[in-house]
């Protein structure tokens, strides 16, 4: 997959650049209403001869408007979502600087840029896509628009989980509670964070449990603070663990950034300064303060079988 950088006042070069069938979202999470979008982008390419393409926003609108509810952290950082697309076997990834000179664009000048300017020939996004200023730009203006010019589109219908419309939102909300199962189920792939061991107090080797701590990127949307069973990639092997992600309140009263501490069942190897990413599988406890070392061992000890049973 190639990953092409764009700004809203380039020009684009028809010559230069391949017809293609291509999506069109933020694809936060790229969760499965946002696969559904994607597969179909994938299908008409192939239908059609084209190649597939992905074209996206960063950073998050919000961020640029200065919304309420402004998204600076993602359920997949942008390397997430180039990686995820890639295994989906996207040709091409255009990512537009997300600006208000964006934003301030009409419907029509928007598909004159982004649209015709990339070559799209067969365009799909979600049902409730919107675009141009103040999301004048919708489904319907994109069926009118596509009959005046040398494109095809395709919305794709909502996808639910019950009766609830899967969307990003939801998932966040899932995830800002703990609820991890939940949250992987309605995104269809597995919640992830990748980052490099680091150096810690290396408390956790004195009492039985060493930890891998891990350095926790700013633009990651965390889960709730407390312990989690995990699995943890490392050189392409996937191991069994119990997380900890939270302040340390046994040890620390003045923490205000969450650690990311990982025991790493049936593991015993150096792996300082090397990247390694973390699967979130089950919450399992509250993060809470011991009265000493001996109440925390024993409940590290009740958090390793609980742990096993689940991955048993």
């Amino acid at each position: 997959m190639e990953t092409i950088k764009l700004h809203y006042s380039e020009t684009m070069k028809l010559d230069d650049m391949p017809a293609v069938s291509a999506a069109i979202g933020f694809f936060d999470g790229i969760h499965r209403g946002h696969q559904e979008v994607i597969k179909r982008a994938i299908d008409a390419a192939g239908e059609r001869q084209l190649k597939s393409a992905v074209i996206t926003f960063h950073p998050h609108p919000s961020v640029v408007l200065g919304k309420a509810d402004t998204r600076e952290d993602y359920l997949t950082p942008l390397r997430e979502k180039e990686a995820i697309l890639e295994s989906m076997g996207i040709d091409y990834l255009y990512l537009i600087g997300f600006t208000k000179e964006l934003a301030g664009l009409s419907p029509d000048d928007f598909i004159e840029r982004f649209i015709n300017g990339l070559a799209v020939r067969h365009l799909v996004s979600g049902f409730d896509f919107t675009y141009g200023k103040k999301g004048a730009g919708n489904a319907d203006t994109l069926r009118e628009a596509a009959k005046q010019h040398a494109f095809s589109y395709e919305a794709v219908a909502k996808v639910e989980s019950g009766e609830e419309k899967i969307s990003s939102t939801k998932i966040r909300q899932l995830v800002a509670n703990g609820e991890v199962e939940a949250a992987i189920d309605l995104l269809g792939h597995p919640l992830t964070l990748t980052g490099e061991v680091i150096t810690g107090d290396q408390r956790g080797r004195t009492i039985g449990y060493p930890t891998a701590n891990i350095r926790i990127a700013e633009d990651y949307f965390l889960p709730k603070v407390g312990v989690y069973a995990v699995e943890v990639l490392i050189d392409d092997k996937t191991y069994k663990g119990m997380a900890n992600l939270g302040f340390k309140p046994t040890f620390q009263e003045d923490a205000v950034v969450p650690n990311l501490e990982v025991h790493i069942l049936d593991f015993d190897e150096q792996i300082y300064g090397e990247d390694v990413t973390v699967s979130w599988c089950k919450f399992i406890r509250e993060e809470v303060k011991f009265d000493g070392i001996e109440a925390l061992v024993a409940q590290l000890d009740r958090d390793k079988e609980q742990i096993g049973a689940y991955f048993a």
